[in-house]
Parts: structure tokens; sequence; C-alpha cells
């Protein structure tokens, strides 16, 4: 007997409870879409309620005015220092947008080459076909079959996961996580190692200084207002990338940095542009060429060394590899000595400057606070290291309110930590499958199969993959070069994906699953990525909206088709894994689950102690009793593990290597792009909110920043449209012209959404389609997104009518059913079998608690020295306790590469 999902809404509770107590066998597809007895009676009631709901997003925590089950208004709670129009505006704009999608979605070329039973399903019209909206007992059934297709014909390593990052999502049931345990429970898949944000530093620094650094908690920020004189910001923006978090932001940190600059510091910013922060903090612009940061700090050094005013102490306790540095700043390997004369000729600061930033740096008491944005470059791991090394010739790391920092622009850096344990949520489980591919490599990987790359100095090959799910990640807002990547989808035979609006990623899909918004079901949080000091529930607050599901139900529906829901579920709701990982946090010991649950936050108290903590101070102390996780156990100005490893383009220490492309190689009136977090958005989430773009766009369009030199050479005015062109794509921007930046350079900020117009260009500014998809090294593989050359042009021939990018496809609905033999679901069964194995104590831990935001790595991707160097700010974040941390680093060493 088969019941549709209309029929299961509007049963009866005693009626549906009497057909499944009768014990009437059900197909697959009808248990996949059985759906709780009371489940009528809770949509009816969220349809009709009125009132005030709790709720968070990574925007901030807000209090919901809902009526008639519909979001009228979104205020932040009390609890948000400084609330944003993404939480009061954006929110409310994108539930209701017309870009949401309506219900699952087959491509429809695709669909009807399914019907025939053929494999022209016309890859070369993703982006352009129309779309057929089916039932989801159609759409699941299509998607069940792509899978097991794929593994019967390719193996699991055919199917990837380009899910890595779970940032659609601020609660314990992330699609990406969701989507490993789904997969593994079938014998995994081929999946992204690494991410974008900072893949050259975290690959890195655990070699020079011990740990991911990009990722870890900066010195309680109490201590910069009390010791330092000096911040100097290098292409760090701790104003706006503050404004959104992984987790729920609370913007606590803003109250810290003016009273760091009430208590007199003085701010120096390197960068080619003027911030907001700079706007608020009265830095001092040094404008620098873009992803030449290395070399200003390699003739720092070398001014303030030939000076003999380098701490000379500090570099023989706690360092090793100077000599050979000190070889190379000096020249006598042969190659030129690295003075300010020298890097001024490659920077842009003239000598006398960069003799001056050495010596007040030397002088004063000195925070530097590096960005994730030089890093991702050509070689972008070089300026990270050199900065580490300058920072120990000045002798300063460990001491209060100096030394050196990555991650003071992200995550509250700098708030103090409560030592506690966030709400976690499902495990992934083990991924059988040891396929991967760097996160910036998708295009390469689908161009080569079977090519040989190396990635942390082991040797891997790419999978051949014929199928793509991608469950809360914009692929094409993430990936460089998206016209090198539309031509490299072609290799594909499927993609799926997940998601509430039509984003790039959805349009060039072939069924798209329509998944709910964060405020249409029940999921809990945390506030401070460092700081970990409150919990939030985030509470439903509208029924889905048109046919959407959330992607918990998505994937209980999958497991139901292949014979493994309870291995997905363990018999338990969402609601079940809310409470349970409300239980497991620290602030289940002060206030009980109920009334969490209805006044919507609980703290977690932070210690008196944690005021005054100061990053690396153990290490500097007693270097002996608290070696870094490196080779040596100290910093490593030079690096003899890379050396052995024999990267032509990664030396073992800190150099300065051309770009492949900069204002130094590029042709007369071209500029360099950089491409900043944007101030409205996160991402490309928000970028659908039509109240938020009213506040930044120029005739719809991305606002590109240009100096007034740079307009008046191109004949061009503050509002005009603008063609920024190169080989790889084009994209049209309106001008914002400004004294702010330098000239020769422009900023295009990233993540807007994508919309060709009819000369193939980008008609709303997406960046991704003049960025390169050339890696940043050998070593780590990471996006070189900030290493960009174009031109620029007065655009007098933009398509009327302002950018569609927001305007959904032609959509057709149409009834379309398939014989349940068709989809061949017990082919899951061997699949099952293999895959449900249980998981160790360590493991749980790990798969569960260490890997939700990358994806479950592999233990054997790196070695012991760098899982010590990894695992601080891993353990920090997710929070386990001393006896956890210990069963989950053996697992790690008997694991590690060896």
């Amino acid at each position: 007997m088969n019941f549709t999902r209309r029929q299961w809404l509007g049963a009866s509770a005693a009626g549906t409870a009497g057909v499944v107590a009768a014990g009437m066998d059900l197909s697959p597809i009808a248990q996949a879409l059985a759906q709780e007895p009371d489940a009528a009676k809770q949509l009816a009631a969220l349809k009709s309620f009125s009132g005030k709901v709790p709720h968070a997003t990574h925007y901030g925590p807000l209090i919901a005015t809902v009526e008639k089950g519909h979001l009228v208004k979104v205020e932040a709670q009390s609890t948000d220092k400084m609330p944003t129009a993404m939480l009061t505006e954006g929110v409310v704009d994108r539930t209701y947008d017309k870009t949401r999608i309506a219900g699952p979605m087959v491509r429809k070329h695709y669909l009807e080459a399914v019907q025939r039973g053929d494999n022209n399903t016309r890859p070369d019209l993703r982006g352009k076909d129309e779309w057929i909206q089916v039932s989801w007992d159609t759409a699941l059934g299509l998607t069940a079959k792509a899978i097991l297709d794929t593994i019967e014909k390719h193996g699991n390593e055919g199917c990837f996961s380009s899910s890595y990052g779970g940032w659609s999502h601020a609660g314990i049931f992330r699609p990406n996580v969701l989507q490993g345990r789904f997969f593994n429970l079938l014998g995994g898949s081929s999946m992204t190692t690494g991410d974008y944000s900072a893949g050259a530093g975290q690959i890195v620094l655990p070699m020079v200084i011990g740990d991911m650094e990009v990722y870890s908690a900066q010195s309680a920020w109490e201590t910069l207002r009390d010791n330092t004189e000096l911040v100097v910001f290098i292409g760090c923006d701790p104003d706006k990338n503050n404004r959104i978090e992984y987790t729920v932001c609370d913007h606590e940190m803003y109250s810290g940095w003016e009273a760091i600059k009430k208590a007199g510091c003085k701010f120096i910013s390197i960068n080619p542009q003027v911030t907001t922060t700079d706007e608020k903090m009265g830095s001092e612009w040094v404008r620098i060429i873009p992803n030449t940061d290395t070399a200003l700090f390699l003739a720092m050094g070398h001014h303030l060394i030939s000076q003999k005013k380098h701490n000379q102490a500090f570099i023989d306790k706690y360092t090793v590899g100077f000599d050979k540095f000190r070889a190379y700043l000096e020249g006598k390997d042969g190659t030129p000595p690295k003075t300010p004369e020298w890097a001024a000729k490659i920077t842009g600061i003239p000598a006398a400057k960069i003799r001056e930033l050495a010596e007040l740096m030397q002088s004063k008491r000195t925070q530097l606070c590096g960005s994730w944005a030089i890093q991702r470059a050509h070689h972008g791991e070089m300026p990270y290291w050199a900065i580490v090394n300058f920072a120990c010739i000045l002798g300063n790391i460990g001491l209060p309110g100096q030394g050196v920092g990555f991650s003071w622009h992200y995550g509250g850096g700098g708030m103090p930590q409560s030592g506690g344990t966030a709400p976690t949520g499902l495990s992934q489980g083990r991924n059988p499958v040891k396929k991967i591919c760097p996160a910036s490599r998708i295009s390469e990987m689908l161009l080569n199969p079977g090519k040989e790359f190396t990635y942390n100095g082991t040797k891997y090959t790419y999978p051949k993959v014929k199928l793509i799910y991608n469950a809360g990640n914009n692929a094409f807002s993430h990936q460089q070069d998206l016209n090198e990547l539309a031509r490299a989808i072609g290799t594909v035979d499927t993609i799926i994906c997940h998601e509430p609006w039509w984003t790039g990623s959805a349009r060039w899909a072939d069924i798209v699953l329509a998944a709910t918004t964060t405020v249409e079901r029940n999921d809990i949080s945390s506030a401070g990525t460092y700081s970990i000091d409150k919990v939030y529930a985030m509470k439903q607050l509208i029924a889905p909206q048109h046919d959407a599901l959330d992607d918990f139900e998505i994937f209980r529906r999958l497991a139901v088709l292949c014979g493994i829901e309870y291995a997905f579920t363990e018999g338990k709701t969402q609601m079940d894994y809310v409470k349970a990982a409300y239980e497991a946090s620290s602030a289940a010991k002060h206030m009980p689950f109920d009334k969490f649950w209805v006044e919507g936050m609980a703290p977690i108290p932070v210690p008196p102690e944690a005021r005054k903590w100061v990053r690396h101070a153990d290490f500097r102390a007693d270097p002996a009793k608290n070696p870094l996780h490196t080779t040596s156990g100290k910093i490593e100005m030079y690096s003899s593990t890379i050396d052995k490893m024999n990267i032509a383009d990664m030396p073992p220490m800190p150099k300065w290597l051309e770009p492949g492309e900069w204002l130094g190689n590029a042709r007369k009136g071209q500029v360099h792009v950089v491409s900043p977090h944007p101030y409205w958005r996160l991402h490309s989430q928000m970028n659908n909110s039509e109240r938020l773009r009213k506040r930044y766009t120029v005739q719809t369009r991305e606002p590109l920043v240009i100096s007034r030199q740079d307009a008046e050479a191109n004949g061009i005015r503050d509002g005009d449209l603008v063609e920024l062109y190169n080989d790889r794509g084009a994209v049209v921007v309106g001008a914002r012209v400004s004294d702010k930046i330098m000239p020769g350079v422009v900023s295009l900020q990233e993540g807007a959404w994508p919309q060709l117009d009819s000369k193939g260009r980008c008609n709303n500014g997406l960046i991704n389609f003049l960025t390169s998809s050339r890696r940043s090294s050998a070593l780590t593989q990471a996006t070189t997104a900030n290493t960009c050359i174009a031109s620029i042009r007065k655009c007098t021939d933009a398509d009327p009518g302002g950018t569609k990018a927001f305007d959904p496809p032609r959509i057709v609905k149409r009834e379309v059913k398939f014989d349940e033999k068709f989809y061949g679901f017990d082919r899951a069964a061997a699949l099952r079998e293999k895959s449900v194995a249980s998981l160790s104590p360590a493991e749980k831990i790990y798969y569960q608690r260490c890997t939700v935001c990358h994806g479950p790595r592999d233990p054997a991707q790196f070695t012991e020295k760098q899982w010590l160097g990894i695992t601080p700010s891993m353990f920090q974040r997710a929070g386990l306790n001393d006896d956890e941390q210990k069963t989950v680093l053996d697992f790690l060493m008997k694991n590690a590469k060896k």
C-alpha cells in the first residue's frame, strides 16, 4: 500500500497509527514519506501560531514576531551587543524571497534522458535549462538511483561530497555532517579536504609554530588594553568580519576594541585599501601592493638585524633555523640582500617608511594581526611564515599584549574563553574512501581523474568522479574560475543539491532538493567560536515554506530507501538530538533544558583567569616544559621537515616568490583585483535580501571600489557601470570612486550570485569568473583568489533591466512516476552490510565532535607532530574534557601518517 506525502500529512493521528499498528507492509518510498502521527496537528499549529519566539543565526540571536504563522519581524536578543541589518532585515527578506525553491526539482533534459533510458542528459544546459517540479517520492527515488548507479559503476569514490564547511546553518544539523553520515553508512565517498578560508595557513603554521593558529583563540583582549602600545593590522579587518560567525555571532568583541583604542593604543594598517576597522580605530594607512607582504616583512627583518636591534636572546632560546634565514636575508645565498630598498621596488612602500615601521614595531609593545586574506594568494604560505619570523626577530611572542595572531578578525577573537563544551550533534562516522580533493581543486580533479598531486607532503591521485552531492555549500561562490568549473562539471553524470534558494549551485545542478531555512526547523548552537560562553535555542518559527523539507528529514528519507534509517537516526528524533546536545554541553550544569528552551539562551560561565590569558605564554615561560608541537619543539624559522619534502614551489623558509600575476608583471592599464569578504553578507548568503542590496549595489550590480586616478584614466565616474575582464571571464559591476584605495588596485567583494548576460559576462558581478584556479603551492593546494589581474573599461553595452540573478528559472509542474523496481533500491543491501560496523569510543568522539567543520579527515593525512599542532585548537573548539582529549589523541597517534 502506497501513501503519498499529502495523504500522510492529512491522515488523522489515530488513522495513521492504526495503519502502522495493523502491520501493513509499506514500500520503501512510503516508509520514507511516513511522518510522526501528530505531524498534521503540528503543521496546523505552526500555521496558526502568533507570538514571539527565540532563535539564533550566524548573524546574531533573535526574537521573532510571528503572526498567524507568518514571520513579520526580527529583533535582536539583548545578548547581541551590535545587531546588524543582516539579522533584522535579511532573515525575513530571504525567508519569503522569490528565489525560494518551491519543491523538489529535476532539470528538464536530465529527467527526459532518465525517462528515455539514455545518457544524453545535456550537461551543457546546466545553468540554462528549465526545471520540472516533481513529487518528493520521485525526486528522492531519482537521487537514490543516481547514487546507487554511480557506486555500482564507479565505486564509492565516484560519489564526491563538495559539502565541507557547514556555513549554511549555525546549528548541530549542519547539512555537510548529515551528508557525511548518510554516505558513510553506504560505504563512503570522495570528499574535500582543507578549506577555502585558510587552506595555506592551516597546513604550514603547525610546522612553523606548532598550532593551526588560523582557528586558534587569541590573547584575551584585556591583555591588549593593559599592555599593547601598537597594533598592526596586516590585511586584517575585525570590524567587518566579526559581524558574522560560524556559530552564533553576538558581537561581544566590539567593546573590547573600543577599550583598546581608548587606552591609547596606536593602530597601523598595512593594506591596499582602508577598512571599516581603520576608520573606527583611526589606523595609519600604509599602502602596499597586493601579494607583497612577504617582501615587506623580510625587509623589516633585514633592517633590524643590520642595526643589531633584533632579539638574539629570544631567537637562541625559542627558535631553530635562524642562521639559514639570516643568510637568505643578507643575500649570502646568492640572492639579493632583502634591504628596504629592495622591498620598496616590490611593495610600493618607500624604503624610509619600511625602516620607520620596523623600528616602531621594535620599540613598542606590538601585536601583529595577520588576516586570512593574505594567504589566499599564490605562495600564500610565505607571508604567514615571514610574519612569524619577524615576530621572532622582535622577540615578543608570548608576552602580554604582544606577539602574533591570525584570528583577530574572526569568531570574536580576543574574547576570554569559558573552557566549556558547546552542543554537538551527530557523528559522520568513518569514511572508508581515502580519495580526497583539496577544497580549491575541484575543477582540476574533474578535468584530470587519476592525476597525481601532493598534499601536505603526501602523494595522492584524484578520484574519477561521476556524481557530485552538494548540501549546505554554494560551490558557485567558492570555486575560482567559474567558466573552467562549468566546463569541468560537464564530465559528471549527476549533480544533486540541497538548497532553499536558486543559488548558482542549484541552477547548475540536475536534481535540487528544496531545503528549509534555519527558521523552519528546530536546532541548537553556541555563541563565540572561541569564548563558547552561551548556548542558544534555535526554535522553529514557522512551518516549512512551499514544499520544502529540512536536511535531516531529506537524508532520513533517503536512508529509508537505502535500508539504513535506524543506523542514520539511531531511533531518535531531531528534538532528541537537540536535548542530548544540550545535556552534553556545559550550560546544562547551570540551567535545565526546559527552562533553556523557553528562554532561548543559557550562559556558560567564563573563569576570571581567562581574562588574563596570553597566547604562547606557557611556551615563553618554559620552552622545555611546554614545547611547541613542531619537529624541534621550537619555532621553526627554517623547517627541515619541509626541506625533506623537496617541493619545488615550497621553500623551507619564507622567501619572496613572485606571484603568477601581480602588478609587477601586469600589462599597462591592468589592475589588481582584491576580493574581500562582503560587509552586508556572509559570502553569498543574504545576496537575495532586497533591502540589504539597496544599501550597497550600483545600478543593481555589485560595487567596485576604484581609485580616483584609475577612474579618471578610464573615463569612469561614480555610479557608472564598469566591465572588469581578463582571459578567464568578465563581470559587469558599478563604480564606487574612492580615495581609500590605492591606484592600480580595485576591490570587488566576493559572494555575489551568478547571472550571465547576453555576452557571457556575469551581470551581477561575481568575482569568481575572473579569479584563477592556480594553487598556492603543492604543499597546501590552497586557493589563490587574491592573486588576480584584470583589465577595466566603462561598460556601455550592459543588458537592459539590471541584474537577473534573483529571477527564478522557468519551472513546470509535472506528474512524473516510475515503477519502484526502476530505482533498484535493493542494491544498497551489500553496501549497508559492509559499512555499519561499530565505531570505537575514540572514533565516536573524533567523528562526532572534532570534524564538524571540515569533514572527517583521515587520521593518516597528518603526522603525529602535525596532529599535536592541530589538536589544541581543535579540542578547544570541540570542548573535549581531559579524558576525551586523551582518548582521541591516542587514536590519532596510532593512526597518524608515519
